[in-house]
């Protein structure tokens, strides 16, 4: 699959510049596609040294395999995966760890490499250093912070999940966020009541579990209609549907970029020079250099994972990052197992964000968010598709209280797939073909309950905002910026060549353990925060909560 990349602004924000890129991996296969995406000339050439990606120009950057990982275990793809936690992950629904069929962890660390060189070349860096090992981390953090913390439940997770199969052979995936859609579909398929009700925790946990030991039931119930039967009852009840489609690629943009007009149809104007209280991030003065993002203000208005991964990357790169909550908080704090007074998983996206509790349905407390939005620098969301808008909300409404504000939207579809289902991570993986190509020939097709789309959505939303960033620089004006769970596939599947072989990437057990081609697999997750090999990379916090470190280094 090749990934079609339209330059969606006239004037991107590297225009002008050149890069080179050297590397043989998803890795640099990525950042030439993110660097051409952002208006830079590239070059590309195999690698010289072994090294998953090299980036010269402006600035350069050094993607290695294992960065500050030691032990000389991770060498490639599978040894990242086997090592750092994917292949247990991705594995729990099936009862042992197995290995994802495509380049999870080198394309993570494109993305991961592409908004620390964006954010060099803002925050006036010459020099930024990654790896794949410290990106495979990171797409498992939720995992890992919940398998370690000090109330982690020692019992074994349960295999199991969908996809569901029809009678007439169609391999099908469902969502649903409201229980009383979830009884409705399953009733009228003659489900009995303590069934259904047996099968709601377990789906709705298959996020943060990565299983969904589904009772029995629901399959037979499934295997007895029609996939149009389904689909007809779907509509009729609620419930989202989607059949696991084949690979392929609508050939979109990896991330948009435009100007945000003002609500009358005016280009938003900006002087281009932040007030005092917003410096340059190259101008704070600081005992050490300061982080490339220092002082600026981003607005995080963000559910479960994509929005609030984005925005925790972004204060890692040195931004001070402030929640949108509904009244109450955010309900996750309270998911178990919890470190100290908030959730494990929760702490493993918003650690050290601040929050100001808003009801976005009150037009007093819009008011109170748009003075918020006065004196930041990004106004961050992944609401469904037209809520900013509706609610007078959106980049051309903000764009009038701050013309110097850049606006995201982290989406599923990003407006490219008339009809699409449900934007969520799972059926976005069904939609786009995921499923056949995560798996070897000998499985049947069936998306990962690893939220591979989310998290890679997360980290190209950082890009994403990174790259508005400079371009606000270049230009002057507001930005309205998008990316999807859709751009986060196309780019996972972009060098696809059919479903693995049989056997792929699956590791073998053995009197000591998992095996894959000789390197352990780690099969908990509790113990990498105290494995010395980890040190540097995974952390404790105070609360003794394990916290995957910035990938970054810079120079």
């Amino acid at each position: 699959m090749t990934l079609h990349l339209d330059r969606t602004t006239s004037d991107p924000p590297l225009s002008a510049n050149e890069f080179t890129v050297r590397g043989d991996s998803a890795a640099a296969d990525v950042l030439g596609a993110l660097l051409h995406q952002s208006g830079a000339s590239v070059s590309r050439f195999p690698a010289e040294h072994g090294e998953p990606a090299h980036v010269s120009g402006p600035c350069s950057l050094t993607v290695s395999w294992a960065g500050p990982l030691r032990g000389g275990q991770v060498v490639d793809e599978a040894s990242a995966q086997a090592v750092c936690g994917p292949m247990h992950v991705h594995g729990r629904s099936q009862g042992s760890p197995r290995g994802l069929g495509l380049d999870y962890c080198a394309t993570a660390a494109g993305v991961i490499g592409g908004t620390g060189l964006l954010a060099a070349l803002f925050g006036g860096r010459s020099l930024v250093t990654t790896s794949v090992a410290q990106a495979a981390l990171m797409t498992v953090s939720q995992y890992l912070a919940a398998a370690g913390a000090p109330e982690a439940e020692a019992t074994a997770l349960e295999p199991g999940g969908p996809p569901f199969l029809s009678s007439d052979g169609v391999l099908f995936e469902v969502e649903a966020l409201d229980p009383g859609v979830w009884q409705a579909f399953w009733a009228g398929l003659g489900v009995p009541g303590r069934v259904i009700g047996a099968g709601w925790r377990p789906f709705q946990f298959r996020y943060p579990t990565a299983t969904a030991p589904l009772p029995g039931e629901l399959h037979a119930a499934a295997e007895g209609r029609t996939f149009a039967e389904l689909t007809a009852h779907a509509g009729a009840t609620g419930m989202s549907i989607c059949h696991l489609h084949p690979p392929g690629s609508t050939g979109g943009p990896v991330f948009e970029l435009a100007a945000a007009d003002l609500a009358g149809g005016r280009g938003a104007a900006w002087l281009g020079e932040r007030s005092s209280s917003m410096p340059h991030p190259a101008s704070v003065p600081h005992s050490e250099p300061a982080l490339p993002l220092s002082g600026l203000v981003v607005l995080e208005a963000g559910r479960r994972v994509q929005a609030p991964l984005a925005a925790h990357l972004l204060g890692l790169l040195g931004a001070t990052v402030i929640r949108v909550e509904p009244p109450g908080g955010d309900p996750l704090r309270g998911m178990p197992p919890m470190c100290g007074n908030a959730s494990a998983r929760w702490l493993a996206l918003n650690r050290g964000k601040s929050a100001v509790e808003i009801d976005i349905k009150d037009p007093a407390d819009r008011d109170r968010l748009r003075e918020l939005v006065r004196t930041a620098d990004v106004f961050l969301h992944n609401w469904a598709p037209g809520t900013a808008e509706r609610l007078g909300l959106g980049a051309h409404d903000l764009a009038a209280v701050n013309p110097a504000l850049v606006f995201v939207h982290t989406s599923g579809w990003a407006n490219r797939l008339p009809g699409a289902p449900m934007g969520t991570d799972f059926m976005a993986q069904a939609r786009t073909g995921l499923g056949a190509l995560l798996r070897p020939a000998d499985e049947p097709p069936a998306p990962s309950l690893m939220t591979l789309l989310d998290v890679l959505g997360g980290l190209l939303g950082a890009c994403t905002t990174v790259a508005a960033l400079l371009q606000r620089e270049r230009t002057g004006r507001a930005v309205r910026a998008e990316s999807s769970l859709l751009a986060a596939a196309e780019l996972l599947q972009m060098n696809a060549n059919g479903r693995p072989a049989k056997g792929f990437r699956r590791p073998l057990l053995g009197d000591g353990g998992w095996v894959h081609d000789g390197v352990p697999v780690t099969d908990d997750l509790a113990s990498i925060s105290t494995d010395p090999r980890f040190a540097g990379v995974v952390a404790l916090d105070s609360d003794r909560c394990p916290e995957v470190l910035t990938p970054w280094r810079f120079r």
